[in-house]
């Protein structure tokens, strides 16, 4: 009796038409940082092959590692874990390289104290690759496996492609959130204004003028000192 032949596998998505789709998820929470970072991780696990678990890595001034939008608790633990140690792949080499490649993370010798107890936490293996550098502080993209030898050549090609795409929706995000709050910080102050030039008989430039004086006086924010005059009509000072 002869075994049955099992059926061809289905054929992967182009990988054009695969980054396509990803592009057009990732414009869909434009202007909101927090659910561009959750569509980035939840798209990577379906993009990047053999990638089961994502996160991402903000790293403050090379030492603080700040889990963000992770898929599962061991992306998060795993960020604990480099902060509390010092060490792991997005404290070290993601600075100099767009990837950072673990095939086996119980066995890594780059990182002897985090390899060990990142594997107990139940990473086989693992990428990180580079979202952005600004200054001291990185981000970064970090796709696991639960088993060693998973994540191959085919995942970090696809892997960077998808961090490039996501890095843009992200620097997008960020713009347009920083636009809309300029735009919440003039119309506040610009109402803050108005009251003082009805109040007191201003003009434009008077009004904004004792703003000005008082946030210096009060070593407050324009911005914070506006909102609370327009909240309670009352001005230090006033």
């Amino acid at each position: 009796m002869t075994d049955t032949p099992e059926p061809p596998a289905e054929p992967s998505e182009p990988l054009g038409e695969l980054m396509s789709r990803v592009a057009r998820q990732l414009q869909e929470e434009h202007g909101n940082i927090e659910a561009t970072l959750q569509a980035i991780t939840a798209a990577a696990v379906g993009a990047v092959p053999g990638a089961a678990e994502c996160g991402i890595s903000y790293v403050i001034g090379r030492r603080k590692v700040e889990p963000r939008a992770w898929t599962s608790e061991l992306p998060k633990d795993v960020d604990g874990l480099q902060d509390e140690l010092g060490e792991g792949p997005c404290l070290d080499t993601v600075w100099d390289e767009q990837v950072v490649r673990v095939d086996d993370v119980r066995t890594e010798q780059r990182w002897p104290r985090f390899s060990a107890r990142a594997a107990d936490l139940g990473a086989g293996s693992m990428m990180c690759f580079q979202l952005f550098v600004e200054g001291d502080n990185l981000g970064a993209l970090n796709v696991y496996a639960r088993e060693a030898g998973v994540l191959d050549e085919d995942s970090q090609e696809v892997g960077l492609m998808f961090a490039a795409h996501a890095a843009v929706a992200l620097a997008g995000a960020e713009h347009e959130q920083n636009l809309h709050a300029g735009m919440r910080n003039r119309d506040v102050i610009g109402q803050a204004k108005g009251i003082l030039m009805e109040r007191h008989k201003l003009t434009a430039d008077q009004a904004f003028g004792v703003l000005v004086r008082t946030s210096s006086l009060t070593n407050r924010k324009l911005h914070d000192l506006a909102e609370e005059f327009t909240s309670t009509g009352q001005l230090p000072g006033d």
